[in-house]
């Protein structure tokens, strides 16, 4: 049975930060744009901050459309599902807001987080709805550990690299709206 609660209360802020994954969903505000779901999870970048804030640390990847949606927007969910032990799907329903690696207020968040190479941005929620259900349909599965991936792959691009990367993958979303085009654009010499 499904159950709403008033913030992050210590047994559900011990479930979220004991899951390996959690996905990410947003739209844009166009009827006919494309809703987004992504899968985050690699350790030590997601943190609850408060009992009404959560952020995790958005990493330069073939994508930006949940840094599009925020940027015109700010509407999100974050979804945690038990695939160990009781079930269980907590979902954090707020608005977000990005944090891009060239704000001054970067320097601030990112230390929260293990893991910061490839970074791009921090996604910053305020959660403004806080519900748990049942996870009885979602389907037992053992962790086996982390694809040791992405970071390594960023960060063999380097800075430049993986500026040139957003440049060329992360300046619109797949509608056409403005996503991360904070990337400086490098001068002639």
């Amino acid at each position: 049975m499904g159950q709403v609660h008033e913030h992050i209360d210590d047994r559900l802020r011990t479930f979220v930060e004991a899951q390996h994954v959690f996905f990410v969903a947003t739209a844009p505000l166009a009827a006919d744009g494309h809703v987004n779901v992504s899968p985050k999870g690699i350790d030590g970048s997601f943190v609850v901050v408060d009992e009404t804030t959560v952020a995790y640390l958005d990493l330069t990847a073939s994508g930006a459309e949940t840094i599009a949606h925020l940027r015109e927007n700010g509407r999100i969910t974050l979804m945690f599902c038990a695939f160990e032990g009781p079930p269980n799907i907590v979902r954090l329903h707020g608005r977000g807001r990005v944090v891009s690696l060239y704000d001054d207020e970067f320097t601030v968040w990112a230390p929260r987080f293990a893991e910061r190479r490839g970074a791009r941005a921090v996604i910053v929620v305020d959660v403004e709805r806080v519900s748990d259900s049942c996870g009885y349909g979602v389907p037992l599965m053992d962790h086996v550990g982390e694809r040791d991936l992405l970071p390594p792959f960023m960060d063999r691009k380097g800075v430049d690299g993986q500026a040139d990367y957003r440049r060329r993958k992360n300046r619109t979303s797949i509608d056409g709206l403005p996503a991360f085009d904070d990337d400086p654009v490098p001068t002639a010499v």
